[in-house]
């Protein structure tokens, strides 16, 4: 999964989405500027594609909302404290206003428990509470089904326990497993159940469980995730741009360590040099297993934009999600 630099593709860019090793493209906010031109950037990337690709956004709400302007401004999963009937249909909200510009799906929800001390996740998660986040994120994805939309977990086995940020440097959680387990799984142990098809593991060492990060650790992934909680979706590695991957080497050397520990598909994100050498550099393997998972992340509209703004659901659930948004 690679990303693109502007509003529109450029050539160099066309080439790289035609490459055999791309399998997707996410979005930023650098990307958009309104809904008719975010469909058109769209249609340019399936259109060089020539084939199957996926469309990916960061749009959880809060401080992480990649479209806004045009969209409904979404809150922090924290604020659904305040309304827990509006979860559901937020979740629905959300995604079929991306369906209904061609974007597959949307990097949410944020699966882990706040502790108080995370600045990076904080009011991202719905609670501090891990079997109430589990609820709460289980009736976002509820939404998000019903619009059409997969769910992507994010961050495994949990992110909200260490005060650093990833993107800057390389996070430390001491705890053992058995605290991990307790806590931090209990979401991702209910959405598994209930169907989830993706996980994003984080970038982040908890060594009393092994000296990789999980993002790049086959214990967390395959032993834990695959086997013991069996996890049978896709895998996305976290941006391998980010602080928290140096470890593993350079950009090839992260794009390998993140595939063999477990992962289905790396991002590289923000280095557009980076991401045509780990294109090339990586063998072109056929995998029908992880075919069939990341088939399941196809979006399927319901709505076309139009449409579903003439729906009388979606002006009810966009003024309520406004005002909730509003009283912050």
């Amino acid at each position: 999964m690679l990303d693109v630099e502007g509003l529109e593709l450029a050539q160099e860019e066309r080439e790289k989405i035609q490459h055999p090793n791309t399998g997707a493209v996410i979005l930023f906010a650098r990307n958009y500027e309104n809904p008719e031109q975010i469909s058109a950037l769209i249609q340019q990337i399936r259109k060089a594609r020539q084939g199957d690709i996926l469309i990916a956004v960061d749009q959880e709400g809060g401080r992480v909302q990649r479209f806004q302007q045009g969209f409904t401004r979404l809150p922090a999963a924290r604020h659904y404290q305040q309304c827990p009937e509006l979860i559901e249909s937020a979740g629905w909200l959300m995604a079929a206003e991306l369906l209904a510009v061609g974007v597959d799906f949307s990097f949410a929800p944020v699966l882990d428990v706040d502790c108080g001390i995370s600045a990076i996740i904080g009011d991202r998660a719905f609670s501090e509470d891990c079997q109430q986040a589990a609820e709460m994120a289980s009736q976002f994805v509820q939404g998000m089904h019903r619009a059409g939309m997969a769910a992507t977990g994010k961050h495994f086995p949990g992110h909200g326990a260490i005060a650093q940020d990833s993107h800057l440097t390389l996070p430390v959680d001491e705890r053992d497993l058995q605290t991990i387990t307790q806590q931090d799984l209990v979401p991702f142990k209910r959405l598994i159940e209930e169907g989830l098809e993706a996980i994003m593991p984080a970038h982040v060492v908890y060594p009393a469980v092994d000296d990789n990060p999980a993002g790049f650790s086959a214990v967390w992934l395959q032993q834990i995730l695959r086997q013991q909680l069996d996890f049978g979706g896709v895998i996305f590695s976290d941006d391998l741009s980010m602080e928290g991957a140096v470890i593993a080497g350079n950009f090839t050397e992260r794009a390998q360590a993140a595939l063999q520990a477990g992962c289905d598909m790396v991002l590289v994100c923000n280095q557009p040099e980076a991401a045509g050498e780990v294109l090339d550099n990586l063998p072109i393997n056929e995998n029908p297993l992880r075919q069939s998972r990341l088939e399941k992340m196809t979006g399927r509209p319901q709505f076309n934009r139009q449409e579903l703004m003439e729906t009388d659901a979606w002006k009810k659930i966009s003024q309520q999600i406004t005002e909730l948004t509003d009283a912050g």
